[in-house]
């Protein structure tokens, strides 16, 4: 078999023996599953919202102190 079949048919594997994963970790299921009321859920939902966009302003903010060091850097250059 050439490097590319072998690519290939790892990735049927991989697509067809894949199994579904729970979105959520076991305890906030439990929780979400125990709330009558709407509120609870829709926390939950802010709550990672929040944790996902934290990394993203991180690597933001990294990024624009790169381009300004450098942007700098370049000025003094000339």
């Amino acid at each position: 078999m050439n490097n590319g079949l072998k690519k290939y048919v790892l990735l049927l594997v991989v697509v067809f023996l894949s199994v579904d994963v729970q979105a959520q970790c076991a305890m906030c299921r439990a929780a979400l599953e125990s709330s009558d009321s709407g509120i609870k859920p829709e926390a939950v939902n802010d709550g990672i919202v929040y944790l996902m966009a934290f990394p993203y302003i991180l690597v933001g903010l990294v990024g624009f102190a790169v381009y300004k060091l450098r942007k700098k850097k370049v000025a003094k250059a000339e």
